[in-house]
């Protein structure tokens, strides 16, 4: 199932997605027609999740029944990112060419020699914490933060934990992952520039309002299959940039989950990101954005993420 946050006049609403009706089933209003109740596993998406199978279950069945007086056409739907404010992001580094290709540009911008990729790197997978109060979805225009000159994005692929646990191993893995999304990390490069030095991970370059996108919806992990052979690209104004596939992943996510739970608990609804795929961004290839561009990432059985991105006048 294809599952979505979207905007009512009365509030954040989830629903399932069909494509072959072009339409949002509003589970909430469908759960009440059909079973004459109100069910709370329908109030978000950390509740849906947070209910298992069992409330898996009870939204293909209302899928299946889809009660037409219950959906909105998704032409008119606007979608939220699929948690308006996430449990927890962590979003990792893990596509070794990206990394190369960064720091090739990272030493034509600083003029100061590449370290090259550290040996830690392929021994583990390393990551930083997103600032949760900045996620915006599909068609929500990004705001270009003043202090920035050179803003670009990165098309990554996203997991969405299911169960909580605890010291995971990488074979039980894929029991605690709900489903899969898509991440645009929006990102100042000139920022980065200053901020690299000081060793503390992103700062400013990456926590702004509206800086971090996820949707359009969150594919069920049934759907996805193989999350290790997904193919990723990125346009911009219709453009292709670049992309490649999520078997390029160093660390797979099983073995991205296995390292991360290690004596640290992960919750129903936290997001692991991948990092961005190779040349699935413009730092790798030396362009950078400009204002109205129109962001496009695509990634296989999931979908096209689309954004705008804007400044203000001065």
């Amino acid at each position: 199932m294809k599952l979505a946050t979207f905007s009512t006049r009365d509030g954040p609403k989830i629903g399932v997605v069909d494509l072959d009706r072009n339409a949002i089933l509003d589970l909430a209003a469908a759960g009440l027609k059909v079973d004459g109740r109100s069910d709370a596993d329908f109030v978000s998406m950390e509740a849906l999740i947070g209910a298992g199978a069992d409330g898996l279950a009870k939204a293909a069945a209302l899928a299946g029944a889809w009660p037409a007086d219950c959906a909105v056409p998704l032409k008119s739907a606007r979608l939220m990112s699929p948690f308006p404010v996430p449990p927890q992001m962590r979003d990792c580094l893990v596509f070794e060419q990206h990394l190369v290709n960064a720091q090739k540009q990272w030493e034509k911008m600083t003029g100061k020699p590449a370290a090259g990729v550290p040996e830690v790197w392929y021994q583990r997978p390393t990551w930083y914490k997103c600032n949760r109060f900045s996620f915006v979805g599909h068609e929500t225009d990004v705001q270009w933060p003043p202090y920035a000159e050179l803003m670009d994005f990165e098309c990554e692929l996203a997991c969405v934990i299911g169960r909580k646990g605890a010291n995971i191993s990488a074979a039980d893995a894929s029991d605690y992952i709900f489903g899969y999304t898509i991440f645009n990390d929006f990102s100042a490069r000139d920022v980065q520039v200053v901020e690299r030095p000081l060793g503390m991970g992103p700062m400013k370059g990456k926590d702004f309002d509206t800086g971090n996108v996820l949707g359009p919806w969150i594919v069920t992990a049934d759907e996805i299959g193989d999350p290790q052979a997904l193919w990723m690209e990125a346009r911009v104004n219709g453009e292709r940039w670049g992309g490649g596939i999520s078997s390029e992943m160093h660390h797979s996510f099983a073995e991205i989950l296995a390292f991360i739970s290690q004596s640290e608990t992960l919750y129903p609804g936290e997001l692991i990101a991948s990092g961005t795929v190779p040349t699935g961004c413009g730092l790798e290839l030396g362009r950078f954005l400009q204002p109205g561009d129109v962001v496009e990432l695509e990634i296989e059985k999931i979908g096209v993420l689309r954004n705008r991105i804007v400044r203000a006048e001065s």
